[in-house]
């Protein structure tokens, strides 16, 4: 959205200079070139607002347009958490199913092949063979019996 037609010049480089000082904070010295978050958007609206003119306040289609645009980046935040809880569910889900069973995983260059004697972890499954765990996502082969593999 574009913010020039509502804020003054000076407005514009007060609410960029926060907007850097913020993304600087948050990622050590670095600025984040990335998009916006609800946080940053309920930022700006708050500072769009403070600054208004109580003589020629915003207009009521502009507010309500950038409520919806909010209401609409909150919708997809929570469906991309519960998806992140979905994943972490289906994780568990199937590394429960290889207990018992014999795999192969991939550690760094190494690949080590053992039978799966424990599962742990929610949103991210790790598997213990022969006395270490792993993540679940490193597991190549499965087989139900040590000489398949």
């Amino acid at each position: 959205m574009d913010f020039t037609s509502v804020l003054s010049n000076s407005e514009q480089a007060k609410v960029g200079m926060q907007n850097d000082t913020f993304n600087k904070a948050l990622n050590g010295g670095k600025v984040n070139n990335g998009g916006m978050g609800k946080d940053d958007f309920l930022k700006i609206l708050i500072t769009q607002l403070s600054y208004q003119d109580p003589t020629a306040p915003m207009e009521d289609k502009e507010f309500i347009a950038q409520m919806a645009q909010f209401s609409s980046l909150e919708q997809m935040t929570n469906i991309s958490n519960g998806f992140k809880k979905l994943t972490g569910i289906l994780g568990q889900s199937n590394a429960l199913g290889l207990l018992g069973k014999w795999v192969q995983v991939v550690d760094g260059e190494n690949v080590i092949s053992g039978k799966v004697e424990e599962v742990s972890g929610r949103d991210f499954p790790q598997i213990l063979i022969n006395g270490k765990y792993y993540d679940y996502s490193s597991v190549e082969k499965v087989s139900e019996q040590e000489a398949a593999l």
